[in-house]
């Protein structure tokens, strides 16, 4: 295996208690080599305090709560170049800062030497994690399986995203079992989430409608699974049920933009576009650059018959999503009452190529 290719003979070569990395007295560098540190005995009077290596942890962590990665990152590496980079927990700091930094390679790397020093459970899902983030999925699905057979009991986190590495690779029907798996492990909205979207894809939209229902009554607080289900709802045009799971979603997160988009498209398509105007207005102080936002924007003056204030809204969709395909067919509907028949053709002709299946 990739993390672990080392074999425990080398591992203990390198971390074996009675060898002690000794340090020299300071002496001008040579232009020619390198210093390095000097392997010696234990009797070494230089030998390093195994309590001076773990001693600044709890700083490390303090700027890392904090959010002061560069401070951190610097820090690290001083004690890191005192202690030949003996330090777990600061490595593993130091993995955690890059990764979300978007350095994924810095960071596999340093998760690695993670798993060198100790081969956790905690460590191997950095490590597979990392892996998924680059698109690896089969070795991180590997290394996720090392982490399950190293661990004692089934370990929700684990099953998640073993699931999610075969979602990403189209395996779906081992992604349904592994996801099922980790929902009786723990009803996580994230794995109903998951499996639903799995169903999705497969085009089985009754399955994909009672996973998010089953979901949502284990977690009635999840924003997220009320808007699926109320989606869900809404595309086999049960309104009544779609902006009840809309208006649940918005109680517990007045703010979570896709339950507000959702239950504003629900009033347009009742033709009450001044309420659905007022609250488009919450979007787009959060979200100004959603080419959705102003798609439906410019279709509620289009409703109001106000075409040039419609094109306008679908212009600046377009500019944001050119491939959009319902955006297009908007800017050709409003051109056609305009009756801009050339500009209308342009943009039928443009949706056509994207998408043929919609040309009657």
């Amino acid at each position: 295996m990739e993390l672990l290719a080392r074999t425990s003979k080398d591992f203990w070569k390198v971390f074996n208690p009675d060898i002690i990395i000794a340090s020299s007295k300071a002496t001008a560098p040579s232009t020619t080599t390198t210093s390095v540190p000097t392997v010696q005995s234990k009797a070494s009077k230089w030998s390093i305090d195994p309590s001076t290596i773990e001693k600044y942890n709890w700083l490390v962590h303090v700027m890392y709560a904090r959010g002061e990665f560069e401070p951190c990152k610097q820090f690290i590496r001083n004690q890191q170049t005192k202690t030949y980079n003996l330090c777990e927990y600061m490595t593993y700091v130091q993995a955690l800062i890059y990764r979300q930094e978007g350095s994924i390679n810095e960071a596999l790397d340093l998760f690695q030497t993670c798993v060198l020093m100790s081969p956790t459970v905690s460590n191997i899902k950095q490590v597979g994690k990392s892996l998924a983030l680059l698109g690896r999925y089969r070795a991180a699905i590997d290394a996720y399986k090392e982490a399950a057979t190293r661990s004692n009991e089934q370990d929700w986190e684990v099953l998640h995203n073993l699931g999610l590495c075969h979602m990403n690779m189209q395996e779906y029907l081992a992604a349904k079992q592994i996801l099922q798996q980790a929902i009786n492990v723990s009803d996580q909205e994230s794995s109903y989430l998951a499996l639903g979207k799995i169903y999705q894809l497969e085009g089985d939209k009754d399955e994909a409608e009672k996973i998010y229902e089953k979901g949502a009554k284990k977690n009635l607080e999840s924003p997220h699974l009320s808007t699926r289900l109320g989606l869900m709802a809404f595309e086999n045009k049960n309104y009544q049920k779609a902006f009840e799971c809309f208006g649940n979603a918005l109680t517990f997160s007045p703010t979570y933009i896709p339950a507000i988009m959702a239950a504003c498209q629900v009033i347009q398509k009742h033709g009450d576009c001044d309420v659905a105007l007022s609250k488009y207005r919450i979007i787009y102080a959060k979200k100004p650059e959603s080419p959705q936002l102003w798609n439906n924007v410019g279709m509620c003056f289009f409703s109001k018959k106000k075409y040039v204030a419609a094109v306008s809204c679908l212009k600046r969709a377009n500019y944001l999503a050119p491939f959009e395909l319902y955006v297009l067919y908007n800017l050709a509907l409003v051109h056609i009452h305009l009756q801009q028949y050339a500009s209308s053709s342009i943009f039928l002709q443009s949706a056509l190529r994207i998408d043929k299946k919609h040309a009657q």
